[in-house]
């Protein structure tokens, strides 16, 4: 609008179709000269209504005063404006809010106002939606068992936290403002031997906005005490400026929980040295009732053999005497028998030979005992264990073996033995039918249980998986000690 151009009494055409409210009025009576259909439609008055009224009485709230003084300052200057906001009310009693903005104008040298209005209604409304949501924000942040947070990481290495929750205080064991004026307060916090740690997850999540999960332990010295946190948040990498990431999320208290599972894991390893230890016990054990077995009743056995063999030759020629002494002497044979093969189940004399023959042995007997072909193979002729290592990964050999053959269906057995470095593989694959997942986490598999408890034993893992032919593969790692290997 040009700052010297006079109007007329009415309004002009595009200022009556305008969609914002716009008044004319008498700068002396404040009477309305004119009012646009905008404003006409807003108030619900007509124009005849409004011709015997002034802004005071479309804005009963607002002091006589009050709109005096906006107007005083414009001046008499002609073009020059002023603002205002209040509120007017409607002919059915309904009110909303509104921006006014004010002009001098001049016409025949009578001096006219023209007030631009703003309906502020819906700037009213989602502010107020606005402020409900930031307060059932503030309610639920308050009141959950943690501390909301967003956190701001800014290229340049600074860093902030623009908004924390109640929280703070009970968790961390400083103020939100405290926090928030040293944002480098928290890397304080958190023990020297967890910093690494949290800066490579933080490093992690801002390089890949992926979403951020650290445990660590913080010092409150305030409490004086120790607490394990989890710091969940997801990020997001702001435009401006470029390389800024923010993260939204929340810290938790897990000190009980994690007290919890140090004491469940300090139990488990417990039960497994336990375990272990009765393990040891049995094979050592086994081994003495081996050797008494091979020993004593051995001995006594071959000592009755030569004796009846001595007493048949003094017997008379009697073919029932000498029928009953053929019946002794295949009976002293499978005796003998008998003890060399529960023998070598307590304990195979082949394990003195070292791990490498004695699982080569195994899967010749495996082979002729039950028909199913088993290849062995081993990256070293011998490779040195303890006598408990080698003892523990038989077993473990045995127990693969035996769930093939009650299972498995199998036509062929690959078995291959592996040092490398400070590793040591053994691996048996099967082409049976494989076994299911639900099949390993059943209750009651004792014998995947207790192969899995024995690779542990021995600081190693156990890993069941399917196997290239469709059967199933079982793969033993243990660390192997830095001894030669040939």
């Amino acid at each position: 609008m040009n700052h010297t151009e006079e109007f007329e009494p009415h309004l002009a055409a595009a200022m009556q179709a305008a969609p914002s409210e716009i008044y004319l009025f008498d700068s002396a009576t404040l009477r309305f000269v004119d009012v646009n259909q905008a404003a006409r439609a807003n108030l619900q008055y007509d124009f005849t209504q409004l011709q015997s009224m002034t802004p005071l009485d479309i804005a009963p709230g607002l002091p006589p005063d009050r709109l005096q003084a906006v107007l005083a300052r414009l001046g008499d200057d002609i073009g020059a404006q002023v603002c205002m906001r209040t509120r007017h009310r409607r002919a059915d009693g309904s009110s909303y809010p509104v921006t006014l903005h004010f002009m001098r104008v001049q016409r025949d040298g009578k001096q006219m106002i023209v007030a631009l209005g703003d309906d502020r209604t819906a700037e009213h409304t989602a502010a107020e939606a606005n402020y409900q949501y930031q307060l059932r924000f503030n309610t639920l942040a308050s009141n959950m068992p943690g501390l909301v947070y967003q956190y701001v990481a800014h290229p340049d290495g600074s860093s902030n936290f623009p908004y924390l929750s109640e929280g703070c205080q009970n968790l961390l064991g400083v103020t939100v403002a405290q926090l928030q004026q040293q944002p480098g307060l928290f890397l304080k916090l958190i023990l020297p031997e967890d910093r690494a740690s949290w800066l490579e997850t933080l490093s992690a999540s801002t390089r890949n906005l992926a979403p951020l999960n650290w445990e660590g332990r913080i010092w409150i010295d305030g409490f004086n005490d120790i607490k394990w946190i989890n710091v969940r948040a997801t990020p997001n990498a702001l435009i401006e400026p470029r390389g800024t990431v923010e993260w939204d999320g929340i810290m938790t208290n897990i000190t009980a929980s994690r007290r919890i599972q140090e004491e469940k894991d300090a139990a488990h390893a417990r039960l497994a040295e336990l375990t272990a230890h009765i393990e040891q016990a049995k094979e050592q054990e086994r081994t003495r009732i081996a050797r008494e077995i091979h020993d004593d009743l051995g001995g006594n056995l071959t000592a009755i053999k030569m004796a009846l063999t001595m007493l048949a030759r003094r017997l008379p020629a009697d073919e029932s005497l000498n029928s009953k002494v053929d019946y002794v002497d295949s009976l002293v044979d499978r005796t003998i028998d008998a003890i060399h093969r529960i023998s070598l189940d307590l304990r195979p004399s082949m394990l003195d030979f070292g791990i490498v023959a004695a699982l080569e042995w195994q899967c010749a007997e495996f082979e002729k005992q039950n028909g199913t072909t088993c290849a062995f193979t081993s990256s070293h002729k011998e490779i040195e264990l303890s006598s408990d290592h080698a003892t523990a990964l038989f077993r473990v050999f045995q127990e693969a073996l035996t769930n093939i053959a009650k299972h498995a269906k199998a036509t062929r057995v690959d078995v291959s033995l592996a040092a490398s470095g400070q590793q040591l593989s053994l691996t048996v694959t099967d082409n049976g039918v494989g076994i299911a997942r639900q099949d390993q986490d059943k209750p009651g598999s004792f014998g995947l249980l207790g192969m899995a408890e024995r690779a542990q034993a021995l600081g190693g893992t156990l890993n069941v998986s399917r196997g290239a032919d469709g059967g199933t593969a079982v793969a033993i790692n243990i660390p192997l000690a830095a001894q030669d290997s040939r």
